[in-house]
This record gives structure tokens, sequence and C-alpha cells, in this order.
């Protein structure tokens, strides 16, 4: 089987240094893949640089230069316009990658599904993502980031672009993430590799960095619904060879944001373990109960959890049960039912025209 054609993506505002050792980086680690740079309103030290690496690679590279400095989701929505390869990686220029890097992130996009995958990051700009289980070679996710990230090629191709009214950061990517999953393509989150990130210069003041994110939260939000955080008891006596059409439905509710933190009771963690729905989705969190004292730990637990977040929903597992000094708990069907009818305002592609 032949390997996957692969674009690399580099958008780039300034900091020469780090950037030519990006480049410098992907020519040696990834020499068959082919470069697609944004000079996005560089200056003229950071062109010159440029300049010497296009001279040098010609046909494996395409160097673009917008009029101006268009922004970060533009400059790669600008990118994915010009890419018509069977994979697209975005490496952003503070990210230092290694030897490996592109077979593991291909490895982990094996799967016809997989339409998005990220790595593992460390170091001083590290992303806030949450990692897949211990021994767990990845996990579907909700929690990417533009730092590197893999995109199957035929799906950006049929979702179209990110959306450029949404910020550069979280809530763009939750958007495609959504637009992904409808499509039939899932997000994954992978151990291997572990790239170094450096820090990034931010960019604007912090008043109007809180006003973008704040507008672009209250957009997907209207657009996709609220994200709720369920907490699900299935009680003692419920086997959990039973609850794989539960499962079927939590992870599916996990691929469109919500998330859930489920209390299991030794023989039932035992068995998820076993059949590795430990590792399904990273917004599914398991959490063993004491074996001695079981109520007590379910109590204090979720008390802790109610404290974090407020809005936190009890949830019983099954009809039969009852969630233990919880009233107010909701039965699972009743959650299937909501997510049933969750309203779903799907956005037209965003893309943009070829420079």
């Amino acid at each position: 089987m032949p390997s996957p054609t692969v674009d690399i993506i580099v958008p780039v505002w300034n900091s020469p240094f780090e950037t030519r050792a990006c480049l410098a980086a992907i020519l040696n680690h990834s020499p068959e893949a082919r470069l697609i740079v944004i000079d996005n309103g560089s200056s003229r030290e950071t062109e010159r640089m440029l300049e010497e690496f296009s001279e040098r690679l010609g046909e494996q590279s395409l160097f673009i230069t917008p009029p101006r400095n268009i922004g970060l989701v533009p400059a790669l929505n600008l990118g994915l316009s010009r890419s018509e390869s069977d994979i697209v990686v975005i490496v952003k220029p503070h990210v230092k990658i290694c030897s490996g890097w592109l077979e593991a992130l291909l490895e982990s996009a094996a799967d016809g599904h997989a339409g998005i995958v990220s790595p593992l990051f460390r170091g001083d700009g590290v992303p806030r993502l949450l990692p897949p289980a211990r021994g767990c070679s990845r996990a579907e996710t909700f929690s990417i980031s533009f730092a590197a990230l893999l995109l199957r090629g035929e799906m950006h191709r049929a979702v179209g672009g990110f959306d450029e009214e949404l910020d550069g950061g979280e809530w763009c990517l939750r958007d495609y993430i959504r637009r992904a999953e409808v499509a039939g393509y899932h997000t994954y989150i992978s151990s291997r590799p572990e790239l170094v990130c450096g820090q990034e210069p931010v960019f604007g003041s912090a008043e109007r960095r809180r006003q973008q994110s704040s507008a672009s939260e209250a957009r997907y939000f209207s657009r996709w619904g609220l994200a709720r955080h369920y907490v699900v008891y299935f009680g003692g006596g419920t086997e959990a060879g039973d609850l794989s059409g539960t499962m079927d439905r939590v992870l599916s509710a996990a691929r469109r944001g919500h998330r859930f933190t489920l209390f299991l009771h030794h023989k039932q963690q035992r068995y998820f373990q076993r059949h590795g729905w430990n590792g399904l989705h990273t917004g599914v969190e398991l959490y063993p109960l004491s074996l001695l004292w079981a109520e007590r730990d379910l109590l204090r637990q979720y008390a802790r959890l109610k404290a974090e977040s407020p809005d936190v929903i009890p949830v019983r597992g099954r009809d039969e049960i009852m969630f233990p000094g919880i009233g107010s708990a909701i039965s699972f069907n009743d959650v299937a039912d909501s997510l049933k009818h969750e309203r779903v305002n799907i956005p037209p592609t965003h893309s943009a025209e070829a420079v």
C-alpha cells in the first residue's frame, strides 16, 4: 500500500530564529512531505530567511505571501485551500519536532474514521490537553491545539476550513471537531509523538483576548448548544457486560463535547479495563469506588465534583437503582433522550481563496 501524501502547513509571523529551526527540523525529519509556508506579514528579516528556504526547496515547497497579516485562522484556511494531499499537518514555528514524529501521527491516523489527530506536548508553552488513559496509545478527545495538528485530506475538503469568525484557539477548534463529527470523522489524541512546545508570543491586550474568547464561546453555544458534565452511578448489582449500549451513547455524547464521570464498583472497573472502555475518550473519566466503603466514597467524590463544577448532573445509570444520598438524580434514559433531541445549527463551510 503506497504511503499517503503529506503537506505540512507552517503559519509564520516573525520569530525568524524559531521559524528557521522549525523549518529545518521539518526538512530533516520528514523530507518526503511538501511544505506550505504562509508568510503572514512578517518583518523583512523573516522574509529574507524564508526566501532562502524557498530557493533551496523548489517544487518541494509552496510559499504564500498574503498582502497583509490576515490572522492565524485565515492563514491556515489559505494553506488548506492549496492542499490536495491525503494528509495535512499544521505545525506552528514554536513547536520543536523530532525523529519519527510524522510516522507516529500517521500511524494514529491509519483508521479511516480518524479525521483529526493531535500529539502530546511538553515544554514551556504546553497546551492544556488531556492525554490518553495510562497504557493507551490513543483516545478520542475534544481537546486539541493549533500548535500541531493532523487533518485527513478528504475530511477537510468535505468539512471546509476553520470558522474565521471564531477565535484562533479553543472555540474555533471545538467547532471544527463538531463539524468533523457530523461528517463521520473522529478526533484523537495520541501518546506519540510527544513534541516540545516553546513559549509562543502573545499579542494584543488581555482584555481584547478575553472579549474575543467570550464572543466566540457565545457563538459556539448558539450553534451547538451547551456542553454538560454528567456524573453516573450504575449501582453495585449492575453487570458491566450489560452496559455496552450505554457506553455507545456515552461515547457519542463525549464526541459532542459532553463530559462523563462514571463511578464504578470493583468488578465493573475491571471489566471496563479488560474491554478497553477505560480509554474510549478523554471526556469519559472512570472513578473506581472503594472496595470497603463504596457509598461513603461515592458521596465524598460527588461532593468534590459538585464544589468544582456546581452544574454537574447526577445520573442513575439504570432505572431501577438509586444514586445514594442524591434524590435529584435523573435516569440515564432521560439523558439519552435529551441528547437525541439536541438542536444543531450546522454552519456553512469556510475556506480561503487561493493567493
